[in-house]
């Protein structure tokens, strides 16, 4: 053993080989190698030769054979020629470093860490990793989660993440961090930041897909809120954004966000925050925001207050946002400014059908404040207008304005199609602002619509002007009309022109008897009675009568009624006109008669409303008076029988006097009273 050195070797390479002979030193090689195992220097130049000639198989045969004392530089040696072999000439040699290289570059990093561990070994992991990187980042990625899997980790998570970043891997980095960060640690939230930082830079799609997944909560999110503003991510960086002012700087961009989400957005907002926002919205561009302002002022008009969203379009002017912001309210609310405010800018903005609708639909708007709206508007299309005059009675004002604007062809729209109901009023309108007569003549007649004749009777003799009707009513009568209004009309004006109106009283049957007597009562109580009795109105016939002492008609009337109800009602005692009444039926009315019913009814009558004394005066009138009733035996009878109750004291002279009565009869009820001698 003593021989074996490095001198002995060095004389064996002098030797000059012979012939077809291999050399000393491989004789020398081979004798050891039968005997023993070779030691660290005979291995490594045994070995020279070999790797020069490829002889892979003979080194791993000695190596198997244990007959090389293995060593650093006899690893380095085999390394030329196997990676393989020359980890475990590294291993045998127990060479860390060199044992990690050889897995490293094998791609046995796994085994790498195992390793380690296993001979305590603290290997420089990050330089590892660099070198690793630079030949195979994907295998860099497999080796960097190793080195971070268990709860401490092999290596600084900030260096690991320095490595990846030296070779612009962000892809590979991000895919790191995605796993090592999955357990979103408060100590972690540096390399949080530095994730979402690197991909907002980068790849900002990456790191918005990241946020979305509210995966972390730990890093510095102003930073990163300025990051997403900056890489055109504004729904992230409103997301994280709470001063106002970063907020108003990046919501005007509404092009670049989700409209359904800056929508639910707003919700978060305080109120005064929210108004500010809408403000800046509408004074960075008006025209690309108008549309998203009018959808978070509608959803949120409640808490922000409808009012106050009002001044806001109106501050800046924008018709069309009032229009469309009130539009989606208007049929919800109740309050009359909102409804006033829709109309004003639905007119401004030219939704004129709009405007119509919300005139002739709604109930709460102020009529007085839209109607001079609408009159200041001059609007080219009137209909808005004319609905809201017709519908609370703005008629009068209505007629004058359009009168005085040269709108007529508006006012026979109105009359013709709208409302011919009106015409009356419109009439007196036009009357007033001293319109002519043929126009107005000319409207009357083109309205085929009902209207009240009456009313426009009214109307026009209020002003002095109906004999501007009578050529149209008597056009109407002429054509066969039967309309109370038009025949009623007829009557008026007649009474008025004293064009023997008595006649046509009597012999028309198509006027309204009630309402021309109660026009006749003041002008000519006759001729209400006449009215009256042409259409049985009891009761407004005896009220004129006794309020003009027309007693005598009234006791015709009666007569003539043969009513026993009416008879009842005028007999009652309580009636303070009963006595003059009485008078007029017995002096005239039954004077007058021939018909036995009318004397029948009237003296039941009496009767009945016990009235023996005027009973008496009223048979005599009959009976001794009237020779067509003179020999009734019935109201002879019933005379003599009356007095017996009554008035004794005429007893005997109604039995001297008259000759057809029942005398046996009367006899035996005379006697039952104690009237002997009558009897």
């Amino acid at each position: 053993g003593i021989l074996r050195t490095q001198q002995t070797i060095q004389q064996f390479q002098s030797v000059p080989p012979q012939a077809n002979q291999p050399s000393p030193l491989l004789q020398y090689f081979s004798i050891l190698l039968e005997s023993s195992k070779l030691n660290k220097e005979e291995s490594i130049e045994l070995c020279k030769p070999v790797v020069m000639q490829g002889k892979k198989q003979l080194l791993e045969k000695w190596l198997k054979e244990d007959k090389l004392e293995c060593s650093e530089q006899l690893g380095d040696l085999v390394k030329t020629v196997d990676s393989t072999l020359a980890l475990s000439v590294y291993l045998r040699a127990n060479i860390p470093m060199k044992v990690i290289q050889c897995f490293a570059e094998t791609g046995q990093y796994q085994k790498i860490v195992l390793y380690a561990k296993k001979v305590n070994y603290q290997p420089d992991y990050i330089y590892l990793l660099r070198s690793i990187m630079r030949v195979n980042p994907e295998q860099g990625i497999q080796f960097a989660q190793l080195l971070v899997q268990d709860n401490e980790p092999l290596a600084d998570l900030t260096q690991v993440v320095d490595v990846f970043l030296e070779q612009n891997l962000v892809q590979q980095c991000t895919a790191f961090l995605l796993d090592a960060l999955k357990n979103n640690r408060e100590d972690q939230g540096h390399l949080q930041t530095r994730l979402l930082e690197m991909n907002l830079m980068q790849a900002p799609q990456v790191a918005d897909a990241i946020l979305g997944n509210n995966m972390f909560t730990h890093y510095d999110r102003p930073h990163i809120a300025q990051l997403c503003e900056k890489a055109g991510l504004l729904q992230r960086a409103l997301e994280h954004y709470t001063d106002l002012y970063d907020i108003k700087r990046a919501v005007v961009h509404t092009h670049l966000l989700n409209p359904e989400w800056l929508v639910n957005y707003f919700g978060r907002l305080s109120v005064d925050d929210c108004v500010e926002c809408l403000k800046a919205m509408l004074q960075a561009n008006i025209r690309q925001n108008l549309q998203v302002v009018v959808q978070i002022a509608t959803k949120y008009h409640e808490q922000l207050g409808t009012q106050k969203l009002i001044e806001l379009f109106e501050s800046f002017k924008s018709n069309e946002g009032l229009f469309y912001f009130l539009g989606s309210i208007v049929n919800f609310s109740q309050e009359p400014d909102v409804h006033f405010k829709y109309i004003q800018a639905a007119c401004k903005t030219g939704q004129i059908k709009e405007v119509e609708r919300i005139c002739r639909e709604s109930n709460c708007y102020d009529p007085e404040r839209v109607k001079n709206f609408l009159k200041e508007a001059k609007l080219t299309d009137q209909l808005p207008l004319i609905i809201v005059c017709d519908r609370f009675n703005f008629v009068h004002d209505l007629v004058l304005y359009l009168y005085r604007n040269n709108l007529m062809e508006n006012i026979e729209i109105y009359v013709q199609q709208i409302n011919p109901g009106r015409l009356p009023v419109v009439v007196g309108g036009l009357l007033d602002v001293d319109c002519s007569e043929d126009s107005i003549k000319q409207l009357i007649l083109s309205v085929r619509g009902n209207f009240n004749v009456d009313e426009l009777v009214e109307e026009v003799k209020k002003r002095n002007r109906i004999e501007l009707l009578l050529p149209w009513l008597e056009t109407r009568v002429h054509d066969g009309s039967t309309d109370p209004g038009v025949h009623t009309a007829v009557a008026k004006i007649n009474i008025d022109s004293n064009s023997n109106p008595e006649k046509f009283l009597r012999d028309n049957a198509y006027y309204d008897s009630r309402v021309v007597g109660k026009y006749c009562e003041k002008r000519d109580p006759h001729l209400a009675c006449v009215a009256y009795e042409r259409g049985g109105c009891d009761m407004e016939l005896v009220n004129v009568c006794n309020e003009n002492s027309l007693f005598k008609s009234e006791a015709r009337y009666l007569v003539r009624r043969k009513d026993p109800t009416l008879w009842e009602n005028v007999l009652r005692e309580d009636n303070q006109y009963r006595r003059p009444l009485i008078d007029q039926v017995i002096q005239t009315a039954l004077a007058e008669t021939q018909d036995p019913e009318e004397i029948s009814v009237t003296v039941k009558a009496f009767m009945t409303a016990d009235l023996p004394n005027n009973l008496i005066e009223l048979l005599e009138k009959i009976v001794i008076d009237n020779s067509v009733f003179s020999e009734h035996r019935n109201l002879q009878n019933l005379l003599i029988l009356t007095a017996i109750k009554a008035d004794r004291t005429r007893v005997m002279d109604y039995i001297n006097r008259l000759e057809n009565y029942d005398a046996p009869d009367i006899a035996n009820i005379a006697i039952s009273n104690q009237l002997y001698e009558e009897a």
